[in-house]
Parts: C-alpha cells; structure tokens; sequence
C-alpha cells in the first residue's frame, strides 16, 4: 500500500526532540525520507534508530542554526543528492528569558532573532529553488500564540514569532502562482522542554505531547493540503 509521502523528501529543523522529533518520525512512518537537522547528534541518532523501527528513512544533519554559511550550502547539497525539496517544517526555536523588556541582555536578544528569524529566512533563501521543482512544495513554521497576543515577559520570544509569522506570510503571498504552499501551525501548550523552562510549576501530564500534534503537522505538509497563508491552532482542530 502506498504511503502518502512516498519518495518525497522533507527537511524538519530542531528535530532531535519535541515537536520537531514527533513529527519527524510520523513524517518517515508515511514515507518521507526525512532530513532531520538539530544541533545534538546524540539526540538525531536515536530519532535515525526510532525512524528506522517504523520503516523510514532519515539523513541526519548536526547542524547550529546560528551558522548562517552552513545553511546557505545546504540547499546545494540537497539539489546534489535528491534534485528536489517537497517539504520544510520550520520548527525549531529558543525561548530566550521571560523577562521585561528593559532588563533583556542584548546577547538574548540576538540570539532569538538569529535562531527564530534570521535562521529560517536563511534557509528559505536556500532552500526556495528546491521547493519550487517539487510538484507541491509544503512549508510549515511552527508559531506561538504570543505572537498575536502580547504578554508581560515574554516580549522576546513574542517579538520574534511575529517577525517569523510575518516572513512567512510574506513568502506565502510570493508563492501563490507557484506549486509551493507556506502555512504556520501553533501547537498551544505542549509537554517540551521548551515549556516546562518556560512554566517550571506547571503538570505536564496536563499537556498535549508532541506526538499528539505530530498528525496535524503530517496533513499541514501533505501535498493534498492546499491551504496557503493559513495560521492553524492545534486547540481548534481537537473540537
């Protein structure tokens, strides 16, 4: 029987853990063959052993988000091996410090601009070419409610949402006469890292787990979704 992702080929940042990791895995378990970038090759070798227990397929990239060159060439080296891109989940990200604004130390500052904005428009220079030979090239960023709905301390991490929702929107209105289809998914509270630094007294065992998401992302990247410019709340599709 064939699978939906059948000989395509999807690149996931941040995919050694998190949302990043499950949806790289559901990803393979439908036939993508996965380019799994993340800084932890620890964390990228288990996902390999994971993707491979479901049938999949995987190249793993150890890569810095902040090494702007790498990812520049990175498009060149996927044209080389695979001559295509059918699929970019833009997930991964930092949290900075939740911290008034006056009290942000530039070096966090930087960082969130470099990691959840800089980086991705990086790789979307690099990787536009790629996604306009697929015959439905999918996009996916992954977002945060805060970047629509401004909160006390978390104007960094907000700030940067914002710009990365705003570059998509921007991507996805230059894409409209192409194959290729830009959306942004925000997954609400999740049970990451990411959360538990951000809401150190909170119950995980309360919170969806990225596997839970991971299907919503699977149909968000599908070449049947044709959606374009669209935020969708992981909360909404559950009622």
């Amino acid at each position: 029987m064939s699978k939906s992702f059948q000989d395509r080929i999807v690149l996931v940042t941040g995919a050694s853990r998190g949302i990043g990791r499950a949806a790289a895995k559901a990803l393979a378990a439908e036939g993508a063959h996965v380019i799994a970038v993340a800084r932890t090759v620890g964390g990228l070798e288990e996902l390999d052993d994971e993707i491979k227990s479901v049938g999949g397929s995987a190249t793993l990239v150890p890569l810095d988000l902040k090494d702007f060159e790498a990812l520049d060439r990175l498009g060149a080296s996927i044209f080389e091996r695979w001559k295509k891109l059918d699929g970019f989940l833009g997930n991964a990200g930092v949290l900075g410090v939740l911290t008034p604004i006056s009290h942000m130390q530039p070096k966090t500052f930087q960082e969130l601009l470099d990691v959840n904005v800089t980086a991705n428009w990086r790789l979307l220079r690099s990787l536009d070419p790629l996604l306009k030979i697929s015959d439905a090239g999918r996009v996916l960023f992954v977002s945060s409610g805060v970047a629509r709905n401004a909160r006390a301390f978390w104007g960094g991490y907000a700030m940067s949402k914002a710009a990365l929702e705003s570059i998509a929107l921007t991507y996805a209105a230059e894409c409209e006469t192409s194959n290729v289809r830009v959306n942004i998914v925000n997954p609400g509270a999740t049970r990451t890292a990411m959360r538990a630094k951000a809401m150190p007294g909170e119950d995980p065992d309360t919170l969806p787990k990225p596997a839970d998401i991971a299907p919503l992302i699977v149909k968000m990247l599908s070449s049947s979704f044709n959606d374009n410019g669209t935020l969708v709340n992981y909360r909404e599709t559950r009622h």
